[in-house]
């Protein structure tokens, strides 16, 4: 059955099944943050922010100094399988060095 406009042309034809493009969905992007505590270096920190997330020394002490001040620090925005793998690769840093240190992910 076809709906006609007012010149008689189709407008839409419901006997056809019109297969729509798929949409390519962006995944989903996680923020990896360092955690505060009173028994970390500053120098371990910034270590750690130049090692596993390429930081520069400027940069890494920025972020260091955010994480001091505020109680937590953004290292970085990656997809689920990296943000994960920088969260382990800290903590296991952490835990070899026998350092505290702690960090999280969240949903953006």
């Amino acid at each position: 059955m076809e709906g006609r406009d007012a010149n008689g042309d189709a407008k839409y034809d419901n006997g056809k099944y019109t297969k729509s493009k798929p949409k390519s969905k962006h995944p989903s992007q996680y923020r990896v943050l360092l955690l505060y505590d009173d028994y970390n270096t500053k120098e371990f920190v910034v270590l750690v922010l130049q090692e596993i997330f390429n930081k520069s020394r400027e940069d890494a002490m920025r972020i260091m100094l955010h994480v001091h001040n505020h109680g937590v620090g953004e290292c970085g925005i990656y997809p689920f399988e990296v943000a994960e793998t920088k969260v382990t690769r800290v903590m296991d840093t952490a835990r070899k060095n026998q350092h505290p240190l702690q960090c999280v992910m969240e949903k953006q």
